[in-house]
């Protein structure tokens, strides 16, 4: 099989020899000629770096809007999601560790089929769908290719939603958030040591990329995968809430849901319907006027 087209990546620079450091999320890869950097998908070639994934997705759908979840944009509508591998961080309770994890040799190469901008766009149309979702994996880590799809879209009247993880350095973010119409951004958990041990990532950037899509008056949702003992206790609950009341305000969506065992977090047992039925409560009584409970 021929080997993928490469395209030139965004938000990175020389550094010494024939390293470059990538710029595009907050761990700022240094990578070597003929490595990749922490996501996977990006790789340096005799100096330069270049996404591997663009124009191949290995998911392609038609969902309801529900789904991602968005539950206040566009309701009933249908989007046209898609998806390649890879990822920023590294969460041992992934969902969907089988793309997050993936490798772009084998998976992105699977169907043997280029799918450009445009070509994704028209489908979009051609499947009656209000809107293009870039979804199922890090759409960060493909950037350029969701830069190039969200462009095409909005010139032909098709909203852009971001289901993320928010990992993502504010030089990026500025030229990729203003392009989207609506998101939610999953918010693993409301710790700095959460995001250390669980992600092998950070919290700040999330909230700040958060913040910033408030900002932009953007309509976002919040997702919370809640999992028993790590990320479910009330004071870290009424953290988070403390958080999103100060800085953006109680008529955010969020969402609550249930951690089933996945990939290395095989362990623990699912998070019970009374926990989520609880935290429910916990925000209703604080005044949040739009919870909605997943998995369950």
């Amino acid at each position: 099989m021929a080997e993928n087209i490469l395209f030139k990546a965004l938000f990175w620079e020389k550094s010494i020899d024939t390293k470059v450091q990538c710029f595009l999320c907050p761990r700022h890869c240094l990578i070597k000629n003929g490595e990749r950097g922490f996501c996977n998908v990006r790789e340096n070639r005799d100096g330069k770096l270049y996404s591997l994934v663009y124009g191949y997705p290995v998911a392609l759908q038609v969902d309801p809007i529900e789904k991602k979840p968005l539950y206040e944009f566009l309701s009933g509508s249908k989007t046209f999601s898609i998806g390649t591998v890879g990822c920023n961080l590294d969460c041992c309770f992934c969902q969907n560790f089988s793309l997050s994890r993936g490798d772009p040799g084998s998976l992105s190469k699977s169907s043997g089929k280029y799918f450009p901008p445009d070509t994704i766009v028209k489908l979009a149309i051609q499947y009656n769908c209000k809107s293009i979702a870039f979804t199922y994996n890090e759409p960060t880590v493909w950037i350029e290719y969701a830069i190039d799809i969200a462009r095409l879209a909005r010139l032909n009247n098709l909203n852009v939603v971001l289901v993320s993880n928010g990992y993502i350095t504010e030089e990026a973010s500025n030229v990729f958030y203003p392009l989207i119409d609506a998101a939610n951004i999953d918010m693993k958990g409301f710790s700095e040591d959460f995001y250390s041990d669980m992600t092998h990532g950070s919290l700040k950037p999330v909230l700040d990329s958060i913040k910033y899509l408030y900002s932009l008056n953007k309509h976002i949702e919040l997702t919370n995968l809640v999992i028993p003992t790590k990320n479910d206790s009330n004071s870290m609950i009424n953290l988070y809430l403390d958080w999103v009341e100060e800085n953006l305000d109680k008529n955010i969506p969020l969402h609550f849901s249930a951690f089933h065992p996945m990939h290395k977090l095989k362990q623990l047992p699912r998070t019970s319907p009374h926990i989520l039925y609880k935290i429910k409560d916990i925000a209703k009584n604080r005044g949040f006027n739009h919870i909605y409970l997943g998995n369950i």
